[in-house]
């Protein structure tokens, strides 16, 4: 019996993880680097890296779990309009919008937890009825935000059914950019309080355009 219970609780665990994913690697100038180079990676436990985030009050929404602090994660330099792909280890699982934020670092953004505003890029929602479930996401550093350092956010929202949360799984790099603009970008967000349980598929519209 003991030995029935252990196999159906590994079963379990594995097929709940399968059904799991994370952003780890990040592409720029062509290159696609190592996973974790230019992206934070999480305090989870090996089984549990690729789990989702739920609780809309926590920081943890920033980058993921313990991902306020950089734990060596390196800067990549970029040039404003340059283009980026975020990589998972495994593609997109459930229905749901993705979603790309700033937020610009008072100093090193390698010592920067996340705590400043934060603004929307670009959003990939549904067509008809189709959702991008992809392995990877491709979009460009605004051309129209300052120079500085920032940390780049992405995030899928996996859509559950009607009174289940949604999971959010999100990833951060850490990157510098160069031969930038003026815009001060707005409308601005604080993570945790960007999403509420009130607003529609907990999502909320802070969009920048350029």
């Amino acid at each position: 019996m003991k030995s029935i219970l252990a196999l159906t609780t590994a079963l379990l665990a594995t097929t709940g993880v399968q059904a799991h994913y994370i952003f780890q690697q990040f592409t720029s100038g062509g290159t696609k680097h190592a996973a974790w180079k230019y992206v934070r990676k999480n305090s989870n436990p090996a089984w549990l890296q690729n789990g989702p985030v739920t609780d809309l009050s926590s920081t943890d929404l920033r980058c993921n779990v313990g991902g306020q602090v950089s734990n060596g994660t390196e800067t990549v330099t970029m040039k404003a309009g340059d283009e980026f792909t975020f990589t998972l280890d495994t593609a997109v699982y459930h229905a749901g919008p993705v979603s790309l934020y700033m937020s610009k670092a008072p100093g090193l953004v390698k010592d920067y937890d996340g705590s400043g505003q934060w603004f929307k890029i670009y959003d990939w929602g549904p067509s008809g009825n189709s959702w991008p479930m992809r392995i990877s996401y491709t979009s460009n550093i605004p051309r129209c935000i300052p120079d500085g350092e920032y940390l780049l956010r992405i995030q899928q929202l996996g859509l559950h059914n009607p009174g289940a949360p949604p999971q959010f799984y999100i990833s951060c790099a850490q990157v510098k950019v160069t031969n930038g603009g003026s815009t001060n970008p707005s409308p601005t967000a604080l993570i945790p309080g960007a999403f509420k349980s009130t607003d529609p598929g907990y999502n909320v519209n802070v969009s920048l355009y350029c």
